[in-house]
């Protein structure tokens, strides 16, 4: 007895096996800009590796922000078996996993981590259609980093220099406009 015990086990270990899936976040964009108006975020890739069961995601969790206004972007894709979803982030469509605005009081330097957590479903077939809920996907964790740089601003003093450097060449050409109208 135990030892069809141990076979049905040993069989049903390929087949639990071949139901899993992969979810890759690439690394945000780091931008520099200034702060209130500089967006970054993430894509993502999804691959169904099993041969026969649907993936359905249902969930997506992030670490707390700070010094930014996050925006959930993920579309949550159902993927038939074998299926690949590749998207990869763009700020203007807006597409991909997540975004974030950087606040206005965000010091230079400062670095947004923590983890994407990925919640998703088996099903025997297309949700959509005729396909039924097998059980719960195993959660997947990816981390994600995110740092903020602002803009260089001009040098005080070269601004400065240049307003004066205006200034005088405005007095300059004042003077020989005033001294050719008196015909000097």
């Amino acid at each position: 007895m135990r030892t069809v015990a141990l076979a049905i086990c040993l069989s049903a270990i390929p087949a639990m096996a071949a139901d899993i899936y992969t979810f890759t976040v690439p690394a945000a964009e780091n931008v520099s800009g200034p702060a209130g108006l500089s967006l970054t975020g993430w894509g993502y890739t999804i691959h169904n590796a099993s041969s026969s069961d649907w993936l359905v995601t249902t969930s997506l969790t992030a670490g707390a922000f700070l010094h930014a206004t996050p925006t959930l972007l993920f579309d949550f894709p159902d993927l038939a078996p074998g299926a690949t979803v590749d998207v990869p982030y763009d700020p203007v469509t807006p597409a991909g996993l997540y975004q974030i605005l950087w606040d206005m009081n965000t010091p230079p330097g400062f670095v947004n981590s923590g983890t994407f957590t990925l919640s998703a479903q088996w099903w025997s077939g297309d949700p959509l259609g005729s396909g039924s809920f097998l059980a719960n996907a195993p959660d997947t964790g990816q981390p994600y980093s995110a740092s903020f740089t602002t803009t260089p601003e001009p040098a005080t003093v070269g601004l400065a220099g240049l307003a004066l450097l205006a200034f005088g060449l405005v007095m300059y050409v004042r003077g020989l406009t005033a001294n050719a109208v008196r015909g000097v």
